[in-house]
């Protein structure tokens, strides 16, 4: 077989599964808005997660000090606050568990609406 027939192929099983793909992972997206974390899901953000995501915090506390001289020189000191200290610590200790990001924005979103 030549090259051109095995890229060729390739090229058109990539394409089939790419095209076969999407309507799964469009079913798979609305379940994960959706539905509410598996255990699995929990399990793997307390064990693996949420230690990343506090080591992410205090190393984005320890960059906010040692370049705070600098942002309070340019008058960036909240925007680097919340870059750098609040936001992975938001992530860390408010998420809900074994939330993805959309889901929790989700429950957000739906909290703040009956309030």
């Amino acid at each position: 077989m030549s090259l051109f027939p095995r890229r060729a192929l390739a090229i058109f099983t990539l394409l089939v599964a790419s095209v076969t793909a999407t309507p799964s992972f469009a079913e798979e997206m609305d379940d994960q808005i959706n539905q509410r974390p598996g255990t699995g899901a929990m399990v793997l953000d307390a064990v693996v997660a949420r230690p990343m995501l506090l080591a992410m915090t205090l190393g984005g506390t320890v960059a906010f000090i040692a370049t705070l001289p600098f942002s309070a020189m340019g008058g960036n000191v909240e925007e680097s606050a919340k870059a750098l200290v609040i936001g992975p610590a938001k992530t860390t200790f408010t998420r809900c568990m074994g939330c993805t990001a959309t889901q929790d924005a989700l429950k957000n979103r739906e909290i703040a609406n009956n309030n």
